[in-house]
Formats: structure tokens, C-alpha cells, sequence
């Protein structure tokens, strides 16, 4: 049952908002002035919040304001002396909405449904993100995981471009997306770019957009990746797969903050945090002449090298528990447990793959096994294509 909190100096409203709340079953506490509504507000949690404006002691803007530091519980104002002025106000502060007296009643009920529809995208969002972010945590303890977690949170703040390197499965693309969460475009789009994965011959249109008419299939207007990202990080992923055509859009990109649509005739200016990975090593491909050493050095202002999982050996546990745990959530059953033989187990095994290998062969071992894994099941199920 939805919980309403009525804010009002007026008895007489408040028993009739009560009355007629209860009536559509709702829950209903009340308070007959602003001091009283927040010792409320600190006892319980309200789905909507309804608040006067004109009332002594404490006026409804200065309830709205100590409402928005403390709950996200949607407000929505309700007074007999209200002006544009007013109501403007109250919705800049972060007021859901404003309603005169007296009250519409069908107006009222509306509102309180769309304001708790709000609160519960809201709170679904929140959780959403939670789990998101929990979902591309940075797991370890180890001496290189310290020191990348910590090149981070100084880094990230920063517009500075990154080049992180390292061999495929290392956890290139979570570094790329902490430096996103944890920067001030952390509210902006992070858009991924999978620049090995992309035709040689599209990976412009993809990057830069294209104009209607601009080639054969280009039946309407389309924007690229960079004026997607605008506000937010674009992150280039495995670049050293990029075409030397490509290369030289994206370095004009990073030197000028303008791109080009292809058979486009106009610049367009663009606002983005550019992040790129690659497993390749740039200064060979430079030497091969396959990659601009320009580019390069637009890129790589700060580099961050992401350690394999056998030079990390230490956090293979910690690892193993996290996709335990992840898995067994997943899938809807109890987390299962490593014997301290099987963990040395893992930990001896060459990791070609890593991280995402080591992901792999958990939940490998998670479905055969049933209460424990031991040091035999990782034997027998870890590598099974090796033997």
C-alpha cells in the first residue's frame, strides 16, 4: 500500500485529503507544519509527499529544499496563495508538480499516480545502475590492480585522452569504463566502438555519421558514434585494427573537436572524452607503418597498461568468488565453494585468456559441480581441450 504524507497548517485540510486518500487506499500520515512533516520524513519513507506553501514556522520551499537533500520521495505542492511565480519556483527546486486550492480532485489523483509511476523508475534506475555498475566492478588487491585503481581516481576527473594496452581478456574495457563513471561526463552516453570488428569500408559512417544519399545503402541520415557520445566518453576499442584512412578522420576529430559526416559539407562540433584500447603494440605497428605515430601521441597523453592475470596471480581467488557469486545469482542457486586446493589449482594454470578465461571456466566448473569444487574437478574441467 502506497505510503502519502500530507504537509498542511489547515486541519480541515487535512482531514479532507486523508479521507479522500484512505477512501483510494492509500496510507496516510499527516503533519501541521513543516518542522513536524521533516521528524516525520526521518521516521518513515513516503512514496509521494504533499506540501503547503503558505504555513508558520517553516514556509513549503524551505520543506521542498530540506525534502530534496534528504529523499527522493517525489513533492508535490498544493497552496491557496499560489502565483506563476510560485509554482515556477517550486518546480525549479525539484517540486513534481504545483496544485491550487482547492483541490482538483481528479487532478490530484492523477498526479499522485504519475508522481509515484516517477518514483518507482526511479528507484528501478537506481537499482539498475547498482547492478550495472556491480556487474563491471574492479575486483583485486594486487600491487598492479592498486596502482591502476589508483592512476584512476586521478586520472578519471580529468578531459586527459587515455591509451590503455593490453593482451585480449585483460579487463581493457572495464578500465575504460571506471574512468567514465568516476569523470564529471559520468551522466553522459559511454559509447562503445569496436573498431576490429567494423568493415574497413563502414568504419567511417559508424565513427562520423553519413549524409542521405552519401553512398548506395545510406537511405537516410545517420550519426555517427562521436556526435552520439557528445557529453560523455567514446571509447575506441582494439584502435591498432583501425584503418590509416579512418586514423586520419580521428586524429583531425581529436586536433580540431570537429568531425565531418561523410558526404557531408559541414563541420560539426563535437564535445567528447576519447578513451582507446588496443592489444596490439602501437610503436611496432608505427615502425610497420600501419598506425599513424601522430595519432599516437594525440592518444596516448596518459597510458595505463592492464597487467595479464598471470602477473596477478594473487587476485585469482578473489576473482573466482566474484563469478561464483555472479553465476550462482544468475542462475538462481546458492553459491557454491572452492576447496583451498582448488584455488591453488587455478592459480597454477597459464592463463592465455585471462580474465575472460578464467570467467569461463568457473562457470564451467559452477554447472558440473555440485556443493564444493575441488582440486580434482579443476583438474578434470578447467582445461579439458588441453589435455
Amino acid at each position: 500500500m502506497a505510503r502519502i504524507l500530507i504537509i498542511d497548517d489547515e486541519r480541515a485540510i487535512r482531514n479532507a485529503l486523508r479521507e479522500i486518500l484512505e477512501y483510494e487506499n492509500y496510507q496516510v500520515d499527516d503533519a501541521e507544519d513543516g518542522p513536524t512533516g521533516i521528524e516525520l520524513l526521518g521516521k518513515e519513507t513516503y512514496d509521494v509527499i504533499l506540501c503547503d506553501i503558505k504555513m508558520p514556522r517553516m514556509d513549503g520551499i524551505e520543506v521542498l529544499d530540506h525534502i530534496q537533500e534528504t529523499t527522493d520521495s517525489p513533492v508535490v505542492m498544493i497552496s491557496g496563495h499560489g502565483t506563476i511565480e510560485t509554482a515556477v519556483e517550486a518546480i525549479r527546486k525539484g517540486a513534481y508538480d504545483f496544485i491550487a486550492k482547492p483541490l482538483d480532485l481528479n487532478r490530484l489523483l492523477i498526479t499522485l499516480r504519475n508522481a509515484m509511476d516517477k518514483s518507482r523508475l526511479v528507484t528501478e534506475t537506481k537499482a539498475l545502475k547498482r547492478k550495472v555498475s556491480k556487474q563491471y566492478e574492479m575486483i583485486g588487491d594486487s600491487p598492479a590492480i592498486s596502482k591502476i585503481k589508483e592512476l584512476i581516481e586521478r586520472v578519471a576527473p580529468t578531459d586527459a585522452r587515455v591509451l590503455i594496452t593490453g593482451e585480449s581478456g585483460t579487463g581493457k574495457e572495464l578500465v575504460a569504463r571506471w574512468l567514465h563513471e568516476k569523470s564529471h561526463r559520468a551522466d553522459g552516453p559511454f559509447v562503445e566502438v569496436n573498431c576490429a570488428a567494423i568493415p574497413s569500408e563502414l568504419i567511417e559512417s559508424v565513427l562520423f555519421g553519413h549524409e542521405k544519399g552519401s553512398f548506395t545503402s545510406a537511405i537516410k541520415q545517420r550519426k555517427g558514434d562521436f556526435e552520439q557520445a557528445t557529453n560523455g566518453t567514446i571509447f575506441l576499442d582494439e584502435i591498432g585494427d583501425m584503418s590509416l584512412s579512418a586514423q586520419a578522420k580521428v586524429l583531425r576529430a581529436l586536433q580540431e573537436n570537429k568531425i565531418m559526416r561523410v558526404g557531408g559539407e559541414k563541420d560539426i562540433p563535437v564535445n567528447v572524452r576519447v578513451i582507446a584500447a588496443t592489444n596490439k603494440n602501437l610503436l611496432d605497428e608505427i615502425e610497420n607503418k600501419t598506425f599513424r605515430e601522430d595519432l599516437y601521441h594525440r592518444l596516448s597523453v596518459i597510458l595505463i597498461k592492464v597487467p595479464s592475470l598471470n602477473e596477478r596471480e594473487d587476485d585469482i581467488p578473489m576473482l573466482a568468488y566474484y563469478f561464483v557469486e555472479q553465476i550462482c545469482e544468475n542462475n538462481g542457486r546458492p553459491p557454491i565453494q572452492f576447496t583451498d586446493e582448488a584455488l591453488d589449482e587455478l592459480k597454477k594454470i597459464k592463463w592465455t585468456g585471462n580474465i575472460r578465461e578464467l570467467r569461463n571456466v568457473v562457470e564451467r566448473l559452477v554447472i558440473l559441480c555440485d556443493q564444493q569444487i575441488t582440486a580434482d574437478d579443476v583438474l578434470m574441467y578447467a582445461q579439458p581441450a588441453r589435455k
